[in-house]
């Protein structure tokens, strides 16, 4: 792919910089920089030039282009966000970053209509979405940066790009919460847990898939039991470490075909089974 040298070196380069030392406030300047950069190589790639087919342009400005102007909106609402947070008590802290969250998710709700067009892989109205000379006014403010430049900009990349950067801030503020108040509750003196016998062979998105779904079922503890109840019991029951699956259930909401691979393998694999007994 033309862009995919481009892509591979700027996310070797954020990887490190979220892997090396330094506070948040650093890694959010840092990486604000780092894609300022990359999106203007983008822009000397794409300004003033035609695409092959314009399939290729929908291509650049619906996946290409928001997956690194995203990760700018990130940074820059991030460094925002951290740089006025309160230094004070943990339920303090909880509240102010849940107030960020109910901000990001009205962002949501005020643009459901593209939301859920972009989400279920629609593909009917991408040639006025994503292709360049068409205007939409509600598009987001993150977008006002680049639309000095039409030849680089569509109508709606931008607020693409805002709903990944957006999906990426409430990972982040859902676990700082949930560290927050991992550290207001008391330590239980509850007996350890027997050991299990038993190990999860398939791969870690697999199981936070199901997880997910069972979750989504509502039909553990009649739908009340929390998504980071049920992680730690696969994590224990399974002997598996999910890490932060908040962020892996966001790259299985992202898939581009069937979003839900592992409950599809599963229903084939049960049919299969049942029909072989038929016989």
């Amino acid at each position: 792919m033309k862009y995919q040298k481009l892509l591979s070196e700027f996310e070797g380069q954020l990887e490190a910089l979220e892997k090396g030392n330094g506070d948040i406030l650093f890694k959010a300047e840092k990486g604000i920089a780092l894609v300022e950069k990359c999106i203007r190589k983008l822009q000397e790639q794409v300004v003033g030039k035609s695409f092959p087919t314009k399939a290729d342009e929908i291509y650049f400005f619906k996946h290409v282009k928001p997956q690194i102007f995203g990760k700018l909106i990130y940074y820059v609402r991030l460094f925002n966000i951290e740089s006025k947070r309160p230094r004070g008590n943990n339920a303090a802290q909880i509240k102010y970053l849940q107030q960020h969250i109910d901000k990001l998710q009205t962002f949501f709700n005020d643009n459901l209509e593209f939301y859920n067009y972009y989400r279920r892989g629609a593909m009917s109205l991408d040639e006025h979405y994503f292709v360049r000379g068409n205007r939409d006014l509600r598009l987001p403010l993150e977008s006002f940066h680049f639309l000095i430049d039409d030849q680089f900009s569509t109508c709606q990349d931008g607020t693409v790009a805002t709903i990944m950067a957006y999906d990426m801030l409430i990972v982040y503020l859902k676990k700082e919460i949930d560290d927050l108040n991992n550290a207001l509750e008391p330590t239980k003196n509850t007996p350890m847990e027997k050991p299990s016998k038993l190990f999860w062979t398939g791969s870690k998105t697999d199981l936070i898939e199901l997880l997910y779904a069972l979750h989504s079922s509502g039909s553990i503890n009649s739908g009340t039991a929390d998504i980071k109840e049920l992680a730690s019991h696969f994590e224990h029951f399974y002997n598996v470490d999910l890490g932060n699956y908040y962020h892996t259930f966001i790259e299985i909401r992202s898939r581009k075909n069937s979003r839900t691979r592992f409950l599809d393998r599963l229903i084939e694999m049960l049919n299969q089974r049942m029909e072989s007994l038929d016989e």
